[in-house]
């Protein structure tokens, strides 16, 4: 290939040529991870969908048919003559009529949806789940042998029966499954697919989309080891903060990017998460523990009593297991073997607990302890350090009005700790509070379960710890 001898052409190949190349060395920098940590709305109880349910009475005239040799994509067993046929007595429920045996099984009925909306099928459990599922015409469900589930949703009409038909492609074939609906109000998928608002998490064919160079990882709750995509949160079918922070923050770095998230729902900073360097301290007659005490408080004069805990075991818990994850970085994380890590900063979203007094004026010490242990421990003095607002209640006010008070007050921009100035952020998010009319579930505390309000909370933590990058 002969090289262009126009100037400017030349020019613009050999800047591409070197914005790739200084692209590909930032890419082969160490992985920038990110601690999150907090209680249980950092561990994220935003639903996904409305919940499965067992299948039941929605079904009706289920039969199992039966045809010999391996399955043939090719053929039209609809043309066919079965074997033998089964009219299924108990079709769904946790005890459906046994399966006959036999090489391809064909299950076939109706289905009736006694609301409105659009559906998610999941037919099977274990080996069953290895089958193809048409409603009404359209591929619901698809899983072929060694792959994953694929979804496609289906808008069904209350009252009105429809065809299904469940092609199993393995032995294990029954009449167990689930179903989904996708449309309640607050759930991510409405967010996203009525609403049309976050359109990243999904690629071309409407279906949820894992990052590549974002990896989460949750110790202790919300366990999940995978690349990031939905199912980070509480369970599979939840999700918390991580998710925008993880896309937010994998969009600003170049090089690959480990959200790391360390949390324990219905925990207090002032007991469960009271950090290394916090002393006893008295209110009137009372002592109130330090680290490692044994007993919350206990009066003047007498014996604290003790307690199967003590004050920052959770502290412990938490910040041990995701020093453990990185000192075994190469097991965990095998996909970057042989790369280094850098710990990028932290993110503290918690609070709820600590509504109570003394606690609640105590915070603000405390959160401060807990910054400087946090730094001290992973051995990063300076790292970005991003607090968030957020007791479940946003308008309240009485302690946990204080609360939001102190981390507001931490934020380096007051000038009342000159030592954060440019490495600490407060992101305060006391609006986002969903309508529990348009949410899951009527539950504060979680922000109902509303899945745009944890999106909503994360897009703000994400860009608050971009502000301390850049700075």
């Amino acid at each position: 290939m002969k090289t262009p001898n126009h100037p400017s052409l030349l020019i613009s190949i050999v800047s591409l040529a070197l914005t790739a190349t200084s692209a590909l060395a930032a890419s082969d920098g160490p992985v920038k991870v990110y601690i999150l940590a907090g209680q249980s709305n950092m561990v994220g109880i935003g639903q996904v969908n409305s919940g499965s349910t067992r299948w039941g009475a929605e079904f009706s005239d289920a039969v199992v048919s039966v045809y010999k040799g391996p399955y043939d994509p090719k053929t039209d067993y609809d043309a066919l003559k079965p074997e033998q046929a089964l009219k299924l007595t108990s079709f769904g429920g946790g005890e459906p009529t046994p399966y006959p045996l036999g090489d391809v099984r064909i299950t076939r009925g109706f289905y009736q949806a006694k609301e409105t909306g659009t559906y998610e099928f999941n037919p099977g459990y274990g080996d069953s789940t290895f089958n193809i599922m048409v409603v009404n015409g359209i591929e619901a469900h698809r899983k072929e042998i060694g792959g994953e589930s694929l979804h496609k949703p289906v808008k069904l009409e209350a009252g009105k029966k429809v065809p299904f038909k469940i092609t199993y492609l393995t032995a294990g074939a029954n009449g167990l499954g689930w179903t989904s609906r996708l449309d309640v109000p607050g759930t991510l998928h409405t967010v996203v697919h009525e609403e049309k608002k976050y359109p990243y998490l999904i690629d071309k064919d409407g279906r949820w989309k894992s990052r590549d160079d974002v990896w989460y990882k949750g110790v202790i709750t919300a366990g999940a080891n995978k690349w990031l995509n939905i199912g980070c949160g509480a369970s599979p079918s939840q999700i918390g903060p991580e998710l925008a922070i993880g896309h937010i923050l994998g969009d600003h770095h170049e090089e690959p990017v480990l959200i790391l998230k360390a949390s324990q729902g219905n925990r207090s900073l002032s007991w469960d998460f009271l950090p290394p360097s916090s002393e006893r301290y008295e209110v009137g007659d009372t002592i109130y523990a330090g680290y490692k005490d044994t007993s919350p408080s206990w009066k003047k004069g007498e014996e604290p009593k003790p307690v199967d805990w003590y004050a920052g075991k959770q502290y412990d818990d938490c910040f041990n297991a995701a020093k453990d994850a990185l000192k075994n970085f190469d097991t965990n994380f095998s996909h970057w073997k042989g790369k280094k890590y850098e710990v990028a900063g932290f993110i503290w979203f918690q609070g709820h607990k600590d509504q109570g007094e003394p606690a609640a004026s105590r915070y603000e010490q405390n959160l401060v302890n807990l910054i400087k242990a946090l730094r001290k421990d992973f051995d990063v003095p300076n790292a970005p350090f991003l607090v968030s607002t957020g007791c479940g209640n946003p308008g309240s006010q009485g302690p946990g009005l204080k609360i939001a008070e102190a981390q507001l007050a931490v934020d380096g921009d007051t000038g009342k700790y000159p030592e954060f100035k440019g490495n600490v952020n407060s992101v305060d998010v006391r609006n986002v509070l969903p309508d529990p009319a348009k949410s899951p579930k009527n539950q504060d505390f979680h922000y109902h379960q509303n899945a745009g309000a944890y999106m909503e909370l994360g897009e703000a933590m994400g860009k608050g710890m971009l502000e301390l990058l850049k700075k």
